[in-house]
């Protein structure tokens, strides 16, 4: 069986949690879609060309322990605007999104332009100074030394970079279902995500 589900969303909304826990729930594979651009950004970092970077990724680069860092996250969004870098790695999720058994990517154009076929299009999103907020606690919890203001204003560029750029910006599908986890625990969300899955796979029954 093959069966699709396309989340998207901004940075700290919850989408990588609740795309975990959909997987995990249905028995479907996950992908992590922005594990390849921060993968590509790591590389960058360390001197390598952008096109170069992601034209050669490797899955031991999915691996690196640093990729979830700010500055990663940072090189991940600035390389993600360049329309090669996002060619040489739109082939390797499309082929993940037709594998048989069910497959969940979460990115920020996976809904638009990855899968527009997609089975289930959620748009997983929450207000900037939630999401900030959110972002600080897991960086306090990991030691990174930095302020509340800081993580703001960078999710705040984060978001015009991502929504703003020439090739795949971050938009909903019209045909997404819309998850606000501003106020919604985890729990509450992903049943919300459960749900819009369960009615899609009934109605292909």
């Amino acid at each position: 069986m093959q069966f699709t589900v396309a989340i998207d969303g901004p940075a700290a909304a919850g989408k990588g949690t609740i795309s975990k826990a959909v997987a995990a729930h249905f028995g479907f594979a996950h992908l992590d879609t922005g594990l390849l651009y921060r993968a590509v950004g790591a590389r960058v970092i360390s001197g390598d060309e952008a096109i170069f970077a992601a034209q050669s990724l490797a899955v031991s680069d999915l691996e690196q322990s640093n990729l979830r860092t700010n500055e990663v996250a940072h090189a991940a969004s600035e390389i993600a605007v360049i329309p090669e870098v996002r060619a040489a790695l739109l082939e390797f999720q499309r082929s993940f999104s037709a594998r048989d058994g069910g497959a969940v990517l979460d990115g920020r154009d996976i809904g638009t332009v990855i899968c527009p076929d997609a089975d289930v299009k959620l748009f997983v999103t929450a207000s900037a100074q939630v999401r900030a907020a959110r972002r600080f606690q897991e960086f306090s919890q990991t030691g990174v030394e930095t302020s509340l203001s800081e993580v703001l204003a960078d999710v705040i560029a984060r978001d015009k970079r991502d929504s703003e750029r020439a090739t795949a910006p971050l938009v909903a599908a019209s045909d997404a279902v819309l998850i606000d986890t501003s106020d919604l625990t985890i729990e509450a969300a992903t049943a919300r995500a459960v749900a819009a899955i369960e009615a899609a796979l009934q109605s292909q029954a």
